[in-house]
């Protein structure tokens, strides 16, 4: 097209103009212009000087201007002072400033979409693009444009600090009240502050013991307390399902009833008037089956862009597929989603609950209550494990690295097949647990849980599905000797010849970013998929393992991992009919429980 670049150079200078004749013009442009909408690189110089001054609370004018512009080495790049003048004599008055503003933002807009046109269309031609990825980056890049926001980019520290001031500015006059979106349940809301804009957190769970009735339960507290808007995507239920859940929380009517139409004439009108409430709800339900990370964000984009988004809900993780390729690797595509879910929660700047399955593992233990290592889809080893450590290059037991982070390990890149340096982000304990013993053809061994996960010719397998002619993969090394400082450098593949009972011992883990392996005892082993969450909960019934419990009715979220907070135990009434969640000092023993 042999079109300029829309620009209003005269709305820019009278913008600045405006600030620098009144001190308090900047107030109502300051929170949503930024120094990028202006076409002349200049004038967003002028204009990063006026907010610098701003925010010193020294009035933005002629004097003060200059003097930032001169501290920065930055007066003679805009034109000196002589160009100031100019501006400041270019407007009589500065009551229009925000309409000059507006100008200048709509332009800049209407650049970045010009730009993000040529990107897209740079995509269509690229062939070698798979199309749903394609297809994701081409919305991501409108949805940017759409959003008022940079793309990408830095973004000064001063802008972060004004941010934060008032977020605790906020908070202050709050008197400590629950700052996130409130779920409706105090003692969760105090221990975590409510659920926070852009946190992933993953609720998991075995079988029947109530995920998703619990955030059904948010959803619906979140959508009537708070008047939230709440995106619901049900993989495993469809729509029905989900408001026959959702009717028996509101009206307190059984849940068999409602399936089976057994309805009295009385419940007929509790039923009536609770769905004259949820109609006028911000609740919107998808239940396509099998939906991508892909499809999901591109289904939250519209929404947001339509009605706005306070909470996103997936139910349940494992049941979703991966954006990728299908090459088998299914925890490779889980943890693929887990980082996707982190990033829409990010873009879309809203939490995100992803409902989880639980391992088989919480069955066996003689303690049900659930932990971090029965999220996993990689299991524990043992304190005696060595873990080569490239940038030091050496190995170091795997118990001397527990609560590091920052350092960096072997890792395999499938990509490539090669064995690359890469950061551990934690390196933890997971409790004491049975071990067994792996011992391959040509003398190595490693003592593991029976949930790890080692690389096989058939992709990633746990331990207990792995059997003697099982061919694993292992690092190459110069000198093959474990502990002789040689660097491994690639993998071969060996034959397992024993797996048996080792004792009971204290166990340990790493989280690698990206590649989400690492080499222990030059053997290729798997790691966490957890590592994105800011929150992990579970959800524990001791009357489901021990029917004389005096817990019976009695549910506890148990926080295992808070990023940002504490963790603790939070205890909640469960009503088994209706599937209800409440405060625990609000139960009142519904008849027949």
């Amino acid at each position: 097209m042999d079109k300029s670049l829309p620009a209003d150079i005269n709305a820019e200078r009278a913008t600045l103009g405006s600030i620098l004749l009144d001190r308090d013009a900047i107030i109502p442009v300051a929170p949503w212009l930024a120094s990028d909408y202006f076409y002349l690189e200049k004038h967003g110089l002028v204009f990063n000087a006026q907010v610098a001054c701003y925010n010193r609370r020294v009035p933005p004018d002629l004097v003060n201007v200059t003097d930032e512009l001169r501290r920065k080495d930055q007066l003679e790049v805009v034109g000196g002072v002589q160009y100031l003048l100019e501006l400041s004599n270019s407007v009589p008055t500065s009551v229009h400033v925000e309409y000059y503003a507006r100008i200048v933002e709509r332009t800049a807009l209407l650049r970045r979409l010009i730009i993000a046109g040529g990107k897209i269309a740079a995509l269509g031609y690229d062939e070698t693009q798979e199309l749903e990825a394609a297809l994701d980056q081409a919305e991501s890049e409108l949805f940017a444009v759409s959003q008022r926001r940079t793309a990408d980019g830095f973004i000064h520290i001063g802008a972060v600090v004004d941010s934060f001031f008032e977020q605790i500015s906020q908070m202050q006059e709050r008197g400590g009240e629950v700052v996130g979106l409130k779920t409706g349940f105090t003692d969760f809301d105090k221990l975590t502050g409510g659920l926070q804009r852009s946190d992933l957190l993953i609720l998991a769970a075995r079988p029947a013991t109530g995920k998703t009735s619990l955030a059904l339960n948010i959803a619906y507290n979140a959508a009537k307390e708070s008047e939230a808007c709440v995106a619901i995507f049900s993989l495993e239920m469809s729509r029905d399902q989900l408001m026959q859940r959702i009717l028996a929380t509101e009206t307190g009517v059984d849940m068999q009833k409602l399936r089976t139409g057994q309805i009295r004439d009385s419940d007929l009108q509790l039923l009536t008037e609770a769905l004259g409430k949820l109609s006028t709800m911000s609740i919107y339900i998808d239940d396509s089956p099998g939906a991508s990370i892909m499809d999901v964000r591109s289904k939250c984009r519209r929404l947001q862009a339509e009605a706005g988004i306070d909470l996103i809900i997936i139910d349940y993780l494992q049941l979703m597929q991966g954006g990728g390729k299908r090459d088998g690797n299914r925890v490779q595509e889980i943890s693929e989603i887990s980082r996707g879910l982190k990033a829409l929660a990010r873009e879309i700047n809203v939490p995100v609950i992803a409902l989880s399955q639980l391992s088989r593992a919480v069955e066996s233990r003689t303690t049900h209550v659930p932990m971090l290592s029965d999220l996993r889809e990689s299991g524990c080893l043992t304190g005696d494990t060595q873990i080569y450590l490239p940038d030091q290059g050496h190995y170091v037991r795997i118990d001397q690295l527990v609560g590091q982070q920052g350092f960096n390990v072997l890792a395999l890149n499938q990509a490539t097949w090669k064995l690359e340096s890469w950061p551990v982000t934690h390196a933890f304990t997971t409790g004491t647990k049975p071990v067994f013993k792996l011992r391959t053809k040509l003398g190595r061994s490693i003592r593991a849980t029976v949930n790890h996960k080692f690389l096989t010719i058939d992709g990633w397998q746990r331990l207990d599905q792995l059997h003697q002619t099982s061919q694993i993969a292992i690092s190459q090394e110069i000198a093959h000797e474990l502990g002789s400082n040689s660097q491994p450098t690639a993998i071969e593949w060996e034959t397992i010849i024993s797996i048996e009972p080792d004792g009971v011992e204290p166990v340990y883990d790493l989280t690698v970013d990206t590649l989400h392996n690492f080499v222990a005892n030059n053997i290729i082993v798997h790691n966490s998929i957890e590592q994105d969450a800011d929150i992990v909960m579970f959800i524990y019934r001791e009357e489901l393992y021990d029917p004389e419990t005096d817990k019976k009715g009695i549910a506890e979220i148990h926080l295992a991992k808070h990023r940002n907070g504490p963790t603790g135990i939070v205890p909640l009434r469960f009503f088994r009919s209706t599937t209800k969640f409440s405060n625990l000092e609000t139960y009142r023993q519904p008849e027949g429980y």
